[in-house]
């Protein structure tokens, strides 16, 4: 094990949804341990790029919609010419919220789409290269709600509690390959993806009123956990869902 068990000095990192909130901050925090930083993202990223040129690592930006599984084999094929891959963090998603009694398939679709469907077959395509090589680390981006039932998000709450499962299955098959899967699980955190939550005086106090921390979590929060599972510091950790929740799930 190298003298730092987390530098990530020589490796390569891609990063799905980098250009903005938990995606940005992981990339960040990954490059800060050393990592070149590959980010996909609907749209270009440069406040990501710029933070991490910043910290003296490579990027490279690729416009990608995750909504289906089409831009998968370009993304790898370009992550390779780019300088490897060691890294993935499976983070781009998106939610759709109604009553379950209202909600359409259109946005079960969409949901399950991107948060499971993409993200497992990214693993896969990723997985493969890692295997091949005899080493890799695959961080899948969870959630509250791959533990708990969750309100007026069904497609969200399926495709999260299907990523831990599939975290775990990866982990089983390929754990024994050099391979380590897990996934990290934020708690409620200020991104894109609360902004209605948080706008909700009533949902905002419920929430605020049960984090023992007494905070929203910020984006940076996430990139002491994903540093750990990307390096070697985390060899023997396989198909762990790490909460980082300000201990939401402890009260």
């Amino acid at each position: 094990m190298a003298a730092n068990p987390f530098d990530l000095g020589g490796k390569v990192a891609l990063v799905t949804g980098g250009s903005v909130g938990l995606g940005q901050a992981i990339a960040v925090a990954l490059a800060g341990a050393g990592a070149d930083i590959v980010s996909t993202s609907r749209r270009p990223a440069p406040e990501t790029q710029k933070a991490v040129e910043a910290l003296g690592r490579r990027f490279l930006g690729i416009e990608a919609d995750l909504g289906s599984t089409a831009p998968i084999a370009g993304i790898i094929k370009q992550a390779l010419a780019f300088g490897g891959l060691d890294i993935l963090v499976n983070n781009a998603g998106i939610i759709r919220r109604n009553d379950s009694v209202d909600f359409t398939e259109e946005d079960w679709d969409a949901v399950i789409d991107t948060n499971l469907k993409t993200a497992f077959f990214l693993a896969q395509a990723a997985g493969r290269h890692m295997i091949a090589q005899g080493h890799g680390k695959i961080i899948n981006v969870a959630s509250m709600l791959s533990f708990q039932g969750g309100i007026r998000v069904p497609s969200y709450t399926a495709s999260k509690s299907g990523l831990a499962g599939i975290t775990r299955l990866l982990a089983c098959e390929w754990a024994g390959k050099g391979v380590n899967v897990n996934a990290i699980a934020p708690g409620y955190m200020t991104t894109d993806n609360t902004a209605a939550l948080r706008a909700d005086e009533k949902r905002n106090a419920q929430i605020m009123d049960r984090i023992p921390a007494g905070r929203w979590g910020e984006p940076s929060d996430l990139g002491g956990a994903a540093v750990f599972l990307a390096s070697h510091a985390s060899d023997y950790v396989h198909g762990a869902i790490i909460p980082v929740d300000g201990g939401w799930l402890a009260r």
